[in-house]
Formats: structure tokens, C-alpha cells, sequence
């Protein structure tokens, strides 16, 4: 026996210390009550709201707030939580349109006989905050890519990525209603903070927003799509197609751009994606395979997203990932620099723009192109507009696993990222990459100057 009695049973090891928690909606308007569903092993706990953009700018935070564990159901992943709410606020009227992180802190004293030390642990949660008068402070709206959080959220077990689920079992249904995985921080606050920064007034809307709160739309000249906006459902497809057709324009500073079709269910609180499984879904079982939860350029869809965008994952690829040329330029080269785009740029054909700061990567969409005299030309037998102009090309190629997600695909084909433009109603313009804002945070003076001109001109 050591001195002073026996060693501690287990028991008096303190357990974990941790706090988890998810916003009940994706986005809000001012005047909505925000409702927080929290779990957590210590008795109480802080909240800290904070607008992300040009400035990290802390709005709201209350201390104490009691705090409860809750069970993970099994379903968590496809069906949500279901955790009681730990937590309303009425959100103020003069709160201003962003993206808002909620911080979810706790501390203790550990152990009560051991380990006594003070311990803390911090969790995440998000929500998007549209504007209570859409159109009123700026004609720009930015629908950030909410549904590809989700869908490589794997919290519960399962994504909808075999790579990160348990089991390696890749899920087909993912609810918004447990603790999130932004991507925020790494696609879209970049262009956030160059844009807010150059004096760019900005609105925000979730994807989903452009499917259940198409009226807003209306409101804006120009939408912005920035980094990975992976998946997209019919009815935002379809909004956004008829605000274009209405002389609305759009800029996607993004790749791998509306590659998945998904279908939103329980009014927006979850999603559908059974990608390559397609055979698996349920609507395809019937003749109508227009909602089929695959990939939009998939033959039996007949709606490649080359119709909207200019450009599709299909003919593009990686560029600096997954093993794609890895040691390439990671830039566009010059094709048409007498476009107004690369007006004040001074760039000649032939010049490459982007590879300090490799802006053309990790995932990049293009077309089927025929060369002639030296210049590329969309072949439209993918679906690009009649109008799209091809201005800037970097090669892409997909990885040969890949190609399982699509029964007709060449493997080995060598694709390119293109950067263009086209214009039915209202302009269209297309990086194909996901990796745009690199060069807006590197202070590339050429994409910053091209960014600018587009926002300039397109918001007017």
C-alpha cells in the first residue's frame, strides 16, 4: 500500500470534456428566431457569434447557459439529431447579411482527485444570414456552397463519400440537422475578405435558399458562386436558369460546379445523393429521370451542367490533386485577351496568369474543345452554349478511379480547365476552377483586376 491509501479507483478519472452542436435552419433573415441545439459533458456552457468577412466581427455571446449530453441516434447522419433546443435568439433587425460561426465553449477543473487541471473544448456551428431587404445595400448576391458541406460532413458515420464513412459505406441521404463541417473557411472567405475589403458590398443566401426563397433572385443583378459548389438540386437549377434568361447575371469563381444532382427533403433540413449508385434511387425506377440523384452530365439526365455554366467536371478534372499533374503551371493561358474581362490587364495571347498563387486547381471543369489556328473552340456537342467564348485553358485530367462514377467515360482523356463566357439573356461567366480566390489572397494584381472588372460590370 503506497503512502496515503490505494490508488484512485477508475472512477474518479474524469470523463471527456466536449460540446457539439448545429443551428435548427441553414439560413436566416433578421426578425427569425435562431434556434441552437446543443450537447455537452460539463453542466454549462458559452456561446460567441461571429460574422466572418473582411473583419472577424463578434456580434452576440452569452455565458452559462446550462448544458445537457444527448444520445447520437443511429440515423444522425441521414435523419439528424433530434436534440432538444438549448438556446433561442431572436435575430436583430441590424445584424448584416454574412456568414456567422458560432462558437460552443466549456472548461472545467478535471478530475476531482486526479487529472485536476483546468480543461476546455471548444465546438461549431454555423448559420447563413440573408438580408432583411434583399437588393437594397448592394445588386451582389453570393449563395455560398452549403450542400457540399454537408455532403462531405461525415459526423455520424456517413457522407456521402465512401473515402470517410464508416465502413467505408458511402451514404445516400445527409441531414443538415447535426453537427456541420464548413468549408467555408477554405473556398469562400477568402473572395469574401478581398471582396468586403475593395469596398464590394456583398449579400449572402445558402444553396438552398435558391430553391425555397427563389423571390430574392429578383433583387440582384449579379450571383456569385465561389470555391466548391458541388451539388445542386432541380429547382435551384431551375431559379437561377430563369433569373439568367431574365438578363441576370452570374460569375461562378468556382469547379467541380452543379457536378451532383440532389434532392432536398423535410423542407430543406436533409438531402438525396446517390451518385453513382443512381441505380439505387428510387426515381429510377420510373421514366422520369429528371431528379435522378446523379451526375447532371449523366446521359439519362439530358441536362449537363455545360447548359448553364459553360463547363462541366466531365471534360475537366484535376489539376495539382489527386495525383493530376502535379507538377503543372497551375495558370490559364491567354487566348482572346481582347475580351473587355482582361481589360487593364495588359496581357497578350499566350501570357499565363494565376501560377504563383495556383489558381487553376483542385478541381477544374471544362468542355470538349477542337483547336484551330492555334485557339480553342467549344465543340457544344457537350451541351455549351452557342455563345461560349473560351478565353483562358489549363489541362485537367480526371483520376482513373473516377471514371466508375460514369459508364461512358474515355479513361486516360486529357481534359482542360476553361475559363469563358456566354450570354442568353444575361452574362455568364465561368473560372472552372475551384481555386479562383487564391489569387484574390495572394494579391495577384491580374485575377484581381479581372474579378474586379466582372463584379463592376455585371452588378450594374
Amino acid at each position: 500500500m503506497l503512502l496515503g491509501g490505494p490508488l484512485p479507483a477508475q472512477s474518479d478519472t474524469p470523463r471527456s470534456l466536449f460540446v457539439e452542436g448545429y443551428a435548427k435552419q441553414v439560413s436566416y433573415a433578421p426578425g427569425d428566431e435562431l434556434t441552437l441545439h446543443v450537447s455537452t459533458s460539463a453542466p454549462e456552457f458559452t456561446v460567441e457569434i461571429i460574422r466572418l468577412g473582411a473583419e472577424r466581427k463578434p456580434v452576440w455571446s452569452r455565458e452559462r447557459i446550462k448544458g445537457q449530453e444527448h444520445a447520437v441516434p443511429e440515423d444522425a447522419s441521414s435523419h439528424g439529431c433530434r436534440w432538444p433546443v438549448a438556446l433561442t435568439l431572436k435575430i436583430p433587425a441590424d445584424w448584416q447579411s454574412g456568414y456567422y460561426h458560432v462558437a460552443l465553449r466549456v472548461r472545467d477543473g478535471g478530475g476531482k482527485f486526479v487529472q485536476r487541471n483546468t480543461r476546455t473544448a471548444e465546438g461549431s456551428c454555423y448559420f447563413i444570414l440573408r438580408s432583411a431587404e434583399p437588393g437594397q445595400r448592394t445588386k451582389i448576391l453570393l449563395q455560398l456552397a452549403s450542400n457540399t458541406y454537408n455532403a462531405y460532413n461525415n459526423w455520424g458515420g456517413f457522407s456521402v463519400y465512401a473515402y470517410n464513412s464508416r465502413g467505408n459505406n458511402q451514404g445516400s441521404r445527409v441531414s443538415f440537422e447535426r453537427p456541420p463541417a464548413s468549408q467555408f473557411s477554405r473556398w469562400e472567405l477568402p473572395f469574401v475578405q478581398w471582396a468586403e475589403s475593395a469596398g464590394h458590398t456583398l449579400e449572402f443566401a445558402a444553396n438552398a435558399d435558391l430553391e425555397f426563397h427563389p423571390g430574392m433572385l429578383q433583387s440582384y443583378k449579379l450571383v456569385l458562386s465561389v470555391g466548391h459548389d458541388e451539388y445542386w438540386s432541380t429547382p435551384m437549377r431551375d431559379h437561377l436558369e430563369d433569373f439568367i434568361g431574365k438578363g441576370g447575371n452570374v460569375c461562378f469563381f468556382s469547379g467541380n460546379t452543379c457536378c451532383w444532382q440532389v434532392r432536398a427533403e423535410d423542407d430543406g433540413r436533409a438531402f438525396t445523393c446517390w451518385k453513382q449508385n443512381y441505380f439505387q434511387d428510387p426515381v429510377f425506377k420510373t421514366r422520369d429521370h429528371r431528379t435522378l440523384s446523379t451526375l447532371w452530365s449523366h446521359h439519362l439526365l439530358k441536362r449537363p451542367e455545360t447548359q448553364l455554366t459553360g463547363v462541366g467536371f466531365l471534360w475537366g478534372g484535376y489539376h495539382r490533386s489527386h495525383g493530376q499533374f502535379m507538377d503543372g503551371k497551375a495558370a490559364f493561358t491567354v487566348h482572346r485577351p481582347e475580351h473587355w474581362i482582361f481589360e487593364g490587364t495588359g496581357l497578350k495571347r499566350g501570357d499565363e496568369f494565376g501560377g504563383k498563387d495556383s489558381i487553376v486547381g483542385y478541381e477544374c471543369d471544362g468542355c470538349e474543345l477542337e483547336w484551330r489556328d492555334g485557339l480553342p473552340f467549344p465543340t457544344h456537342r457537350d451541351g455549351s452554349p452557342a455563345t461560349f467564348e473560351v478565353l483562358g485553358t489549363c489541362e485537367a485530367r480526371w483520376h482513373p478511379d473516377d471514371a466508375e462514377w460514369y459508364e461512358k467515360w474515355e479513361q486516360g482523356r486529357t481534359g482542360a480547365a476553361c475559363m469563358g463566357v456566354h450570354e442568353r439573356g444575361g452574362i455568364v461567366f465561368t473560372a472552372g476552377t475551384t481555386d479562383w480566390a487564391h489569387g484574390l489572397s495572394g494579391g495577384d494584381a491580374t485575377v484581381t483586376r479581372i474579378t474586379r472588372n466582372l463584379l463592376d460590370r455585371l452588378s450594374k
